[in-house]
């Protein structure tokens, strides 16, 4: 890798083959190429660079002043890079990581551990918020990764498309043997917010919107929502995999086997042009 302007790269190939012939096989390019180059940065330094002679191309005094400047260039180029690397290897990463609360707990987490023990320096920063805003936390940058609802994925956003959430209707665990319908009739939803639809979607999936009462309770959180149908105080879809141990411990029951809405996400972040190792790795571990 060189730092080099590309005509000062054609200045250095010549000065270490001899001729253009040579350099152009070592910088890729054809001869007239690399004659091109040469020609530029001579019109650009107003002087001769290089006198052709039988044994090749020999430097000018201006070209042997300049062949100095290159070569005290390459000297700081390469402390340099030396320096950029090592801070790369050696110093704390800070990676922050937006998303639903549910998707972060039963899958980015627990995915994770293995990248951090691969790249011991990282560290994570995980905002679990189960609100649109993450789309806009990622366009600020106060986060590097989101993971966004399809439609929310932008064109000038690179993004990886990661496995639907399963979402199911939940109750308290005392309801276990009543009817959907009656359910529906005379209990109360809970969700996140006035402006969270997913229960509905999940009712309007199977045709039973019309059946609800329309008033609901409000939690902005959704270990909040799950107290709250422990309790009794009403029903909600949730993600089967953060349902999963308040099942498992009889504090939540599911009220429509086999009925489910797929919430279908993707993980989305700005294009780098060159990813970092570690980038690469914690986006393949989010599947």
């Amino acid at each position: 890798m060189s730092l080099l302007s590309p005509t000062l790269e054609a200045f250095w190939a010549v000065v270490r083959k001899g001729t253009v012939q040579d350099a152009s096989y070592i910088l890729g390019i054809t001869q007239t190429g690399v004659t091109q180059r040469i020609r530029s940065l001579e019109k650009q330094l107003k002087t001769t660079l290089f006198i052709r002679s039988r044994k090749g191309m020999k430097l000018t005094t201006e070209g042997e002043a300049l062949l100095q400047y290159v070569k005290g260039s390459l000297d700081i180029e390469g402390m340099a890079l030396s320096r950029i690397h090592r801070a790369a290897k050696d110093s704390i990463i800070e990676v922050g990581i937006s998303g639903p609360s549910s998707i972060l707990r039963s899958r980015v987490i627990p995915n994770l551990i293995a990248v951090k023990n691969q790249f011991p320096l990282l560290r994570y920063r995980f905002d679990l918020s189960d609100v649109d805003s993450n789309v806009d936390k990622l366009k600020i940058g106060a986060c590097d990764l989101a993971i966004l609802e399809h439609h929310q994925v932008t064109r000038e956003m690179d993004s990886k498309v990661i496995k639907a959430e399963k979402y199911c209707l939940f109750g308290p665990v005392s309801w276990k043997k009543r009817s959907l319908a009656e359910i529906l009739e005379t209990e109360s939803i809970v969700d996140f917010n006035s402006s969270d639809m997913m229960t509905f979607h999940f009712l309007d999936k199977y045709r039973l919107k019309n059946k609800v009462r329309k008033e609901r309770h409000f939690a902005n959180n959704t270990d909040a929502i799950a107290s709250m149908l422990i309790a009794g105080l009403g029903y909600s879809v949730l993600s089967e995999e953060f349902a999963k141990p308040y099942v498992k411990k009889n504090e939540l029951c599911e009220l429509a086997s086999d009925q489910f809405y797929d919430f279908k996400i993707a993980l989305a972040w700005y294009p780098r042009p060159e990813k970092p190792a570690y980038l690469a790795a914690i986006i393949q571990a989010i599947s």
